[in-house]
């Protein structure tokens, strides 16, 4: 039997389940190998703008199922929404058993303030031209569709994976720019309103750093995603550690027997059982 990490904060965001970026089976790997006392989901991790019925493969659902089995056996799940399932944000505050949504989250971490959010309140793009912001959306799953083609044969011929997004996102001015004013909004705010850690996710640029201005400094975190670079954060022994899937994986860790055969009715039932239904 493998033994599993046991870790007191997990923070994961993007990974857009129900499109052909997502990276189902390694997020399993990752999730199948810890003991979490507190999951949390920063945004974006059902894609709802491109969900279809034609393509949602076993592997997204039993991500679903093992968020569902760590509720079950007492981890403490916090689903932040993000833009991509935002029509979750119309249960705000609601809790069903050990799961709660939320559009944010303030948590104190050993004397020290938490600010936690997914981010997409920053982008413009999204606040005022959803459909645009939508149609990139599209654009970005059709990128890394031909990106997953190259790749295989790439793995093929015997050479490394590349990734076509991140050389776009990396090369791209307008794309540097804004991930760098995301990041300072993120910070000057977090810097203004005390808090000693911002963590975000949205912009699937995995990042740990200490952000110091002329007003103070801050701790910024961001989770990345699990469509490029396979990353999570987390928390113990009062510090906190950016996860990397290709340095840090594990020996693989197949699915929990209690999840292996749950149907969509006994995933649903497994949620309504666990605790009454209430709004805060």
């Amino acid at each position: 039997m493998k033994i599993k990490r046991k870790v007191e904060i997990v923070v994961i965001s993007d990974v857009h389940l129900g499109t052909y970026g997502c990276h189902a089976k390694q997020l399993l790997t990752y999730l199948n190998s810890i003991e979490p006392k507190h999951l949390i989901l920063n945004g974006d991790i059902i894609d709802v703008w491109q969900f279809s019925k034609r393509y949602f493969p076993k592997s997204h659902m039993q991500v679903l199922k093992k968020i569902v089995a760590f509720a079950a056996k007492g981890t403490k799940v916090t689903y932040i929404t993000g833009n991509h399932d935002e029509m979750l944000r119309k249960f705000t505050d609601t809790e069903i058993g050990n799961i709660s949504i939320v559009n944010k989250l303030v948590l104190e971490l050993d004397d020290k303030k938490a600010w936690i959010f997914h981010g997409d309140v920053f982008d413009a793009s999204i606040q005022n031209a959803k459909w645009l912001a939508k149609l990139g959306g599209y654009g970005y799953d059709l990128l890394i569709l031909i990106n997953r083609f190259t790749n295989w044969m790439l793995v093929n011929l015997g050479k490394e994976r590349y990734s076509l997004s991140k050389r776009i996102k990396n090369s791209v001015k307008t794309a540097v720019k804004y991930i760098s004013n995301f990041e300072k909004t993120a910070t000057d705010l977090a810097i203004e309103n005390g808090y000693n850690y911002v963590i975000c996710g949205h912009i699937h640029q995995p990042k740990n750093e200490i952000v110091e201005t002329k007003k103070g400094k801050t701790h910024y975190l961001n989770s990345g995603d699990w469509v490029e670079n396979f990353t999570a954060l987390e928390y113990q022994f009062k510090r906190w550690k950016l996860y990397k899937y290709s340095e840090d994986k594990l020996s693989a860790f197949y699915a929990d027997e209690d999840i292996k055969e749950m149907t969509e009715a006994e995933l649903i039932a497994a949620i309504t059982v666990m605790k009454p239904f209430k709004n805060k």
